[in-house]
């Protein structure tokens, strides 16, 4: 036996109607539970056993849902902001569910992998320090990296204001450019570690997340559902 859960709340987080809209949609007949009209709004369903339809159209609905979203510059990771606009102000409407939030945040001038999911113990497992999930940047620098500024990466930097950084990579990829990897999210931390070593950033990239890796085939400010297989790895990354 599946989890029951009520009709127009199964109808609102399949991310085509509000709340609002599903209880005048049930109320005007408009909904079929196994092709009988239903307009009891606090019906309780089975989304594995029983087949819901709207207007003709069949009402999928998953409890879990999870993003990938390239993230532009300008915009914040937060779920609202009475100024500016934020990652959840590009969800589509048919992505948005109920509890959809950022996993981690990219500062506002940063850019690339970004996840969001309602997936609040995945989330969580992400972000906890204890688990050290890695998380890979490109990075744009003024100045050229040396050896030295590997081995202090590798050593775990200490901070001006005695923040103790754990041990990170930092790969030269050429004159100005960079990658890098860390296993926890200080404030502001890739930008802080390579600032004290003379290489301040002029534009940060996340391309990773755990096992998750940023689509190049996203472009900035687009968005799109993870596939089966990128699900199966971040949860498997979450036992």
């Amino acid at each position: 036996m599946g989890k029951f859960i009520r009709l127009d709340k199964l109808l609102a987080d399949s991310g085509r109607w509000s709340r609002k809209e599903a209880k005048e949609l049930i109320r005007q007949g408009r909904v079929l539970v196994n092709d009988i009209t239903s307009r009891e709004s606090d019906r309780k369903i089975d989304p594995e056993q029983d087949r819901v339809t709207a207007d003709g159209s069949p009402v999928n609905w998953e409890e879990y849902i999870y993003l990938m979203l390239n993230k532009p510059a300008g915009v914040l990771t937060a779920t609202e902001d009475k100024r500016d606009r934020t990652v959840l102000d590009l969800v589509p409407k048919e992505y948005y569910r109920p509890g959809l939030a950022p996993v981690g945040r990219l500062d506002k001038d940063t850019v690339g992998l970004l996840l969001l999911t309602n997936n609040g113990p995945l989330a969580h497992h992400l972000l906890s320090p204890r688990h050290h999930v890695d998380k890979t940047y490109l990075a744009q620098v003024d100045g050229i990296g040396r050896e030295e500024d590997i081995s202090a990466f590798r050593a775990g930097i200490e901070l001006a204001d005695g923040t103790k950084c754990l041990p990170a990579e930092l790969e030269i990829l050429g004159p100005g450019l960079c990658q890098v990897t860390v296993r926890e999210g200080k404030f502001h931390q890739v930008k802080r570690m390579l600032a004290s070593r003379g290489l301040p950033v002029r534009q940060l990239k996340r391309l990773t997340m755990g096992p998750l890796r940023l689509d190049e085939g996203l472009k900035e400010g687009d968005i799109r559902p993870l596939t089966g297989e990128e699900i199966a790895l971040l949860l498997e990354s979450g036992k």
